[in-house]
């Protein structure tokens, strides 16, 4: 009994894990308002433009943060 519970756990872990860490952040940016955010999708609407460029994806959503206050093109509001 102990044995299938810890095959199970181990199997569940195997397939929440990937994907988990396939999880990427960007900052984008409203076009009518020019507020800034950041989205774990990338964006497919006109609505709001990547900020960077489309190359830039962050891994942690404390390092799209960070880089958020750098950011000139952003307000503040």
């Amino acid at each position: 009994m102990k044995r299938k519970l810890i095959l199970a756990g181990a199997m569940l872990a195997g397939f929440v894990l990937p994907a988990l860490a396939d999880t990427s952040y960007y900052i984008v940016q409203d076009t009518s308002t020019k507020k800034c955010r950041i989205v774990d999708q990338k964006p497919v609407t006109r609505e709001v433009t990547v900020v960077g460029g489309d190359g830039v994806v962050y891994k942690t959503r404390t390092e799209a943060e960070t880089a958020m206050k750098t950011v000139k093109v952003c307000t503040t509001e």
